[in-house]
């Protein structure tokens, strides 16, 4: 199989290298180097083997159409180049549209136009759901909870677009589906809730639990928005290539289809909770201040992943403290790869 991973240098793009390489199987990775992380996620990669790296944005829609020329053999396309943080789509919504929206559009065309017989898997984001006011929260004292979906927001959920962020990945997976269904590619779309694990290098703005860990891991103070009782779910990474693996090896089912992919209501986290563990496994208390809660910060996001447990025998096998347990591991061993670049750099503010 040969596996092309636009945003291949990223987090979750370097670890699905990672998983395909060690399986023998051909990958190529296209990424524009514009994440600082992503250099050395390049050279931890052609460390493992034979890595066809293509230096290139899919905002190019001429190289998108070379690629898929050049490259007839392409048997699956993950597509995980994006823009990825709501803060940033706030303050620049045009190229938050360009790369999420516009980008996607390339992508699908280029496919369309070389007859691609290639299966695409599209990460999406639970943000196409908007801040879903219609679903009552109450305060549990410790964290917040939906009152009446115990097991979380399901695919059934009305989209509700918020922020441009919002905007350009829900535009984006439309498309995908779209294309399916009028042209016959074979799409299928992932609405991702909290990924986490290995090669995060977690900022102020997206990865909050790799940034809560290497700033914790480094000494750097720590500023959360709001009062902490924010919950999400979370998935490791380890879950999620899992995923990918599943529907790439039979498509049947889940082509044209759009699956919640996260850690369901079985591995979810708050803000307060994951200082509490960093107090334990660090065996000192960890000091950050409160800041007033963002516009639009969802209480409580919950994936309901029933239907893909259901259809693609898919479900977590990490559980939340395993998982904590590994990046944690992860970040302390390796402290120099948060000397420079991005992580040293980026404010420190974090938001679920």
């Amino acid at each position: 199989m040969s596996v092309l991973i636009t945003g291949g240098l990223g987090f979750i793009g370097c670890n699905a290298a990672s998983r395909f390489m060690r399986q023998g199987e051909r990958v190529l990775a296209l990424d524009n180097l514009s994440r600082p992380g992503a250099a050395k996620n390049l050279a931890w990669l052609r460390s493992q083997g034979s890595l066809e790296f293509i230096h290139g944005d899919i905002r190019d829609p001429q190289l998108m159409m070379d690629v898929f020329r050049r490259n007839r053999d392409i048997s699956l396309v993950l597509h995980l180049a994006a823009q990825v943080a709501v803060t940033t789509s706030v303050l620049d919504p045009r190229s938050d549209f360009e790369i999420n929206a516009q980008g996607t559009f390339n992508v699908l065309e280029a496919m369309r136009l070389c007859d691609s017989q290639a299966l695409l898997i599209f990460s999406s984001t639970n943000k196409v759901y908007g801040e879903m006011t219609d679903l009552e929260i109450i305060d549990t004292g410790e964290r917040y909870a939906y009152k009446t979906l115990p097991a979380g927001v399901s695919e059934t959920q009305p989209l509700d677009f918020h922020s441009p962020y919002g905007c350009s990945k829900g535009a984006a997976e439309q498309y995908v589906r779209d294309y399916h269904r009028m042209f016959g590619l074979k799409t299928v779309v992932f609405r991702q809730s909290c990924i986490y694990g290995y090669r995060q290098f977690g900022i102020e703005d997206q990865g909050w639990i790799a940034w809560f860990m290497i700033a914790t891991a480094m000494n750097r103070p720590l500023t959360v928005y709001g009062d902490g009782k924010q919950v999400r779910d979370v998935l490791f990474i380890d879950d999620l290539i899992d995923a990918f693996e599943i529907v790439a090896a039979d498509s049947r089912v889940a082509s044209g289809e759009i699956y919640n992919i996260g850690g369901s209501s079985k591995n979810t986290l708050s803000l307060l909770e994951l200082l509490s563990y960093l107090d334990k496994r660090s065996g000192k208390h960890v000091d950050y201040a409160i800041a007033p809660a963002r516009p639009g910060d969802q209480l409580v996001y919950i994936s309901d992943t029933s239907r893909a447990e259901r259809e693609l025998n898919w479900k977590p096998r990490v559980s939340c403290d395993s998982g904590l347990d590994s990046l944690y591991d992860w970040v302390h061993a390796n402290k120099h790869e948060f000397e420079t670049g991005h992580a040293a750099e980026a404010n420190n503010v974090v938001s679920a």
